[in-house]
């Protein structure tokens, strides 16, 4: 696998920074996916808002993750 290539051929600094930034991918990926699934949330936000959120942050997971392939390449 191509990633796994590169992931070798790094160097200790540049490994740290893309396993950070697959952290923050699960991250916001979590978080979009918890406001989706989260009835009864401690912060009162409407429904529609919370969609809303939760969208643009997996929306920008997305976008965090094509830009995290075109660094590798």
């Amino acid at each position: 696998m191509k990633i796994f290539q590169n992931f070798k051929q790094k160097s200790p600094q540049q490994r740290f920074l893309f396993v950070l930034g697959l952290v923050f991918l699960g991250l916001y990926i979590f978080l979009g996916v918890t406001l989706f699934v989260w009835k009864s949330m401690p912060v009162e936000i409407s429904y529609t808002r919370r969609m809303i959120l939760g969208t643009i942050l997996i929306v920008y997971a997305a976008i965090r993750f094509v830009r995290l392939q075109q660094s590798q390449e």
